[in-house]
């Protein structure tokens, strides 16, 4: 039996002929969605809207305040808190193919197989969906999706009111300002460029957004801020660093999950780092990884760590240079692992100790 391989396998066309011919669609992403995922699954819902076909969004686990305020239009089930329903023909599965990130509904995915449609950007999957495009040049699964929509006949003004919020073209913006730094990280290329622009013609708020989603913070963020900073242990000639924050910094400023999004990149803006890590505890023996690495300094050059293969090595995934892995043990355990992990991605990079 050969091995799975994770790559589309179906067609623009086909996927928007089982979209337009659905009765009722159910929406997903991974758990905990971040940006992409809340903009991925706004722009399918608002273009079944457009088409008269119902669908509902289960959205999985907690979700940022400021990007739940971009989606008052979905129909929303949270998931694990409600059940899902098996009231809906068809699946669309956004931004993830993994099981790992599906884990609350797994099962009841697993029985739906044939009825879902998968659309990503990530590198790495799973075989969830029966059908898939996967498209590892796009900087967001937005930036996928717009093709997507266009075949459909929708325009991405739909769903706008009259201050032009929540249309398509506002949730491909999120999704595609969020995965891209706001367009500062590399995996936006001309296209991205191309596509933010068309977006701000057909009124998305470039400025309205970054205020919502990354000027909207509690006090909180920025003691987990500090604590994280605090926590940094530089090593392989400052190339490196990898912080943490534990169960018990949480409790002490009050801080959930969800407001760290983004914390990993702070040190970032040292000349010398090439790898960035935040080891977040969120259970007594487990924890969650980010992992973040910078370009190379040449266009072309490979002399940098792909991140989306030291994540592999827990059993993780994402982009090249953004990735992300859990891990089953303690804080101590996984910082251990991750240092000796990251000098051997430096010395294969070809970084010189």
């Amino acid at each position: 039996m050969s091995e799975f391989e994770y790559r589309t396998n179906s067609t623009i066309r086909s996927l928007v002929d089982r979209l337009t011919s659905a009765r009722s669609v159910m929406i997903l992403s991974h758990e905990k969605p971040d940006g992409d995922a809340i903009g991925s699954c706004a722009m399918v819902a608002r273009a079944l809207d457009a088409i008269g076909v119902p669908s509902e969004t289960c959205l999985i686990g907690a979700v940022a305040d400021s990007l739940r305020s971009l989606i008052p239009d979905l129909a929303v089930r949270d998931i694990p808190d409600e059940d899902p329903v098996d009231a809906h023909d068809l699946i669309v599965l956004v931004d993830t193919g993994a099981w790992t990130q599906l884990a609350p509904i797994a099962e009841f995915l697993r029985e739906r197989r044939d009825r879902i449609i998968g659309i990503d950007h990530h590198a790495r999957g799973d075989d969830v969906a029966g059908e898939r495009i996967v498209d590892t040049s796009c900087g967001s699964c937005t930036q996928v999706l717009v093709p997507l929509i266009d075949a459909m006949g929708v325009s991405l003004t739909h769903g706008a009111d009259e201050h032009r919020r929540y249309s398509i073209a506002e949730a491909a913006m999120v999704g595609l300002g969020t995965d891209t730094g706001w367009f500062r990280y590399d995996n936006c290329g001309a296209e991205g460029l191309k596509l933010a622009a068309r977006l701000v013609e057909a009124g998305a708020d470039k400025n309205r957004l970054t205020r919502v989603i990354e000027d909207n913070d509690r006090p909180q963020r920025i003691m987990m801020a500090g604590r994280a900073l605090s926590s940094a242990r530089f090593a392989d000639d400052d190339r490196s660093v990898v912080m943490s924050l534990s169960l018990e910094d949480f409790e002490s400023t009050g801080a959930v999950a969800e407001e760290l999004a983004g914390l990993v990149n702070h040190p970032m803006s040292i000349g010398s780092l090439e790898v960035s890590v935040l080891i977040t505890q969120t259970e007594s023996d487990r924890v969650k990884m980010s992992f973040r690495s910078k370009p190379p300094k040449v266009r072309g050059d490979t002399c940098f760590v792909d991140v989306n293969e030291l994540a592999a090595v827990f059993g993780g995934g994402g982009h090249i240079h953004a990735a992300g892995a859990r891990l089953e043990g303690s804080l101590g355990d996984a910082r251990a692992q991750v240092c000796a992990a990251i000098t051997k991605a430096l010395q294969t990079a070809g970084f010189s100790s």
